[in-house]
């Protein structure tokens, strides 16, 4: 037998920070990873850019956490963004602020964010094992006096768990820790992709891929009514939409369509113009470019890509004479700029979702050190909880946040 006063079960981001904060509070840290590199949903986050937070005050930042929120407030008040941008800084990578609050290495690399750990990590003397996979938390009368690892049972006196959630499963976060946490009693709410892209059948799609769109209105409709909406960045992928709106939408999606119901996505396109200014501003291009073909008039309002469809879904004829346009035609462009309609089939697989929804349960941990309520020497951190946030930096720093506690809560 092995003997470590504690045991971190995960390399990612929360387990990193877990490991390095306990052993700077003078802990033996073992790091058990069972991937063979540590760090591997973080190099791969952000589209390689790695978001690793967002310059809102704390009362807005809790907000992208919906309900579950205010439980990281207890967290948040004792490290939280400042705290960590102090970090980076104390490491020497200087990070950049960008368009909606977010933060990321002025780099444009994430790897530098994992450099940062490991450089951390070494220097603190936490011992790294890789391919090392804990099949088991062992506990008696209450309390963790070890874990199996590899066939072998390493005691200890504290485990924190953080080996990720369920999404990008190929990184390693293939849903270990909730069957850990599972088998020593601990409740796991139902299990779903968050921030995930949606499936569309419509074969308009299908000239419109690689094609990605900025500032529009993106809404939500849930059996016809409107469920949600939000503006900002939308992509058109091989398999149906994705970008920033899609993703903050699709919680709410996939719920739906767990339960059979229809979802259509409706897109704005001149959210700034209301119908009839863009009317007005139909009017006026089609008088001043008088004769041109539409393709070419439409080209001052829309990405090529988009025309024949624009064309297409309003009935109007590619040789129409634009000398001589009729109000009923520029009444339906007008009417689908403001509202165009895509009915989705489905959402993305886990290899695909940013995050997970659900995890375990709040009720059963301590908001003030991330212990188990129900094991003594427990602590989980990171995505196995049941917290997830909109897209922006948020879920990175809650994943930061709870894995510092958690290591500043170990005996």
């Amino acid at each position: 037998m092995v003997r470590g006063k504690t045991i971190v079960v995960g390399g990612g981001a929360a387990g990193l920070m877990a490991a390095g904060r306990a052993a700077q509070r003078g802990s033996d840290v073992l790091l058990l990873e069972k991937m063979e590199q540590k760090g591997r949903k973080i190099g791969i986050s952000g589209k390689g850019r790695c978001n690793v937070t967002n310059s809102a005050e704390l009362p807005e930042f809790m907000t992208h956490f919906g309900k579950n929120g205010k439980f990281l407030r207890q967290c948040f008040q004792q490290y939280f963004s400042q705290e960590l941008l102090t970090f980076f800084q104390e490491a020497n990578l200087p990070l950049s602020l960008e368009r909606g609050g977010r933060y990321f290495p002025e780099s444009g690399r994430a790897l530098d964010v994992v450099k940062v750990f490991h450089n951390w990590l070494e220097r603190e003397k936490v011992d790294f094992r890789k391919r090392s996979h804990v099949s088991r938390i062992v506990v008696k009368d209450g309390s963790v006096t070890g874990v199996v690892c590899n066939n072998i049972i390493i005691e200890t006196d504290n485990v924190i768990l953080a080996t990720g959630g369920q999404s990008y499963p190929r990184t390693g976060s293939s849903g270990d820790g909730y069957k850990l946490a599972g088998k020593v009693g601990h409740t796991i709410t139902q299990l779903r992709p968050a921030l995930v892209p949606l499936s569309s059948s419509d074969p308009s799609l299908a000239s419109l891929k690689g094609l990605d769109l900025r500032n529009i209105e993106v809404r939500l409709f849930i059996d016809g009514k409107k469920k949600g909406q939000d503006f900002g960045e939308l992509s058109f992928t091989p398999h149906g939409l994705s970008g920033a709106t899609i993703l903050s939408l699709s919680e709410q999606v996939v719920v739906a369509i767990d339960q059979g119901k229809q979802i259509s996505i409706s897109l704005d396109l001149k959210p700034a113009l209301d119908e009839k200014k863009l009317n007005a501003r139909l009017l006026r291009d089609l008088e001043t470019r008088r004769g041109e073909s539409i393709e070419s008039i439409l080209r001052g309002l829309l990405p090529k890509e988009f025309i024949a469809v624009c064309l297409n879904a309003c009935d109007i004829p590619v040789a129409i004479d634009t000398s001589n346009f009729p109000a009923k035609m520029r009444k339906k462009l007008v009417h689908w700029f403001k509202d165009i309609r895509f009915e989705i089939s489905g959402y993305r697989s886990w290899s695909e979702a940013i995050v997970t929804s659900g995890g375990i349960s709040l009720k059963e941990i301590d908001p003030k050190t991330m212990e188990s309520k129900l094991i003594k020497g427990l602590f989980i951190a990171g995505e196995l909880l049941d917290l997830h946030a909109d897209t922006g930096g948020f879920n990175l720093q809650a994943a930061f946040s709870t894995g510092w506690l958690a290591g500043s809560s170990v005996r």
